[in-house]
């Protein structure tokens, strides 16, 4: 308990600090690089989607423009966590239909969705011309700050394709033995797929009982990635097993919206703030990151 309640007094000391910070630091309204960061798992209820909403959330409190892309293929839900009933999707955008900026879902949170689902399945049935269209309408999102795309969870080419296209790959994982074994195989099904794989491949370990618990699963798992993969994964933090998360998603509402001075709150500030502090990498932006997806890099 001592080890928890330290972990949070400093968590919570952080977050006043940037609270005052944000009061009083206007935001920088210069053209900036579009950071992109992908949201994945190895396996489905590990709480990835309820993490990419509130870290977009995040985000947007300190001033930047956040866009949330649903990239799970099967079972989209992004969308559900914010009891929002999308018009349009991706799919309109492919047949031209829509554009990018019609289909974009604002929220009252600060943030903005993209729904995917049905449609990024199809990508690779797209001809010449209907990708070069679909690329284009992906550019218009460079204007925003941070995009955060959620993939399906699990291992298939979708997923191993966002991950080594981002700038930041975001792998989620709990404490459980089953979450910790198939997220060690999306790691290392990375590491051999991709040689020379230039991303930051970070790992997150939610669903805690305390710090302790966090950095022994991010311990043994980054270097048994090292030692056997020759790959680094960074630890970026951990997230409470908060109860307010679960109320959030019966709620259908963001549990940083429903109580921000929430252990599990705190600990997705924290998340943020520590990729913030990491430089954004210079891959040639969203743009340049859907023609690798496409194969056209």
């Amino acid at each position: 308990m001592g080890d928890q309640a330290e972990e949070l007094r400093k968590l919570m000391s952080q977050s006043s600090a940037q609270d005052t910070q944000r009061l009083i630091t206007p935001v920088d309204t210069q053209s900036k690089k579009t950071r992109i960061i992908t949201v994945t798992s190895g396996k489905g209820g590990v709480g990835k989607t309820n993490m990419s909403v509130n870290m977009a959330i995040a985000y947007a409190r300190m001033g930047k423009k956040v866009v949330v892309m649903d990239a799970d293929l099967g079972l989209a839900n992004v969308n559900v966590m914010l009891n929002i009933i999308p018009r349009f999707t991706l799919f309109h955008v492919m047949r031209r239909q829509k554009t990018m900026k019609e289909i974009m879902e604002k929220t009252e949170y600060g943030i903005s969705i993209v729904a995917g689902a049905s449609g990024l399945a199809k990508i690779a049935n797209l001809n010449e011309e209907e990708r070069q269209n679909f690329i284009n309408e992906l550019e218009s999102l460079t204007e925003v700050d941070v995009i955060i795309i959620d993939t399906s969870a699990g291992v298939n080419n979708n997923v191993i394709d966002f991950v080594a296209a981002a700038e930041d790959a975001v792998i989620i994982t709990t404490p459980e033995p089953t979450a910790i074994t198939d997220a060690y195989g999306l790691i290392k099904i990375i590491a051999t797929e991709y040689e020379n794989l230039n991303i930051g491949l970070k790992l997150v370990v939610n669903r805690v009982k305390s710090a302790a618990e966090a950095r022994k699963v991010a311990d043994r798992m980054t270097n048994i990635a090292g030692q056997f993969l020759n790959l680094k994964v960074d630890y970026l933090g951990y997230i409470y097993d908060d109860p307010v998360v679960a109320q959030g998603v019966l709620r259908q509402k963001p549990f940083l919206v429903i109580d921000p001075r929430a252990r599990a709150s705190f600990c997705i500030e924290h998340i943020v703030d520590r990729l913030e502090k990491t430089e954004v990498r210079d891959i040639g932006g969203f743009t340049a990151m859907i023609r690798r997806l496409f194969g056209r890099a």
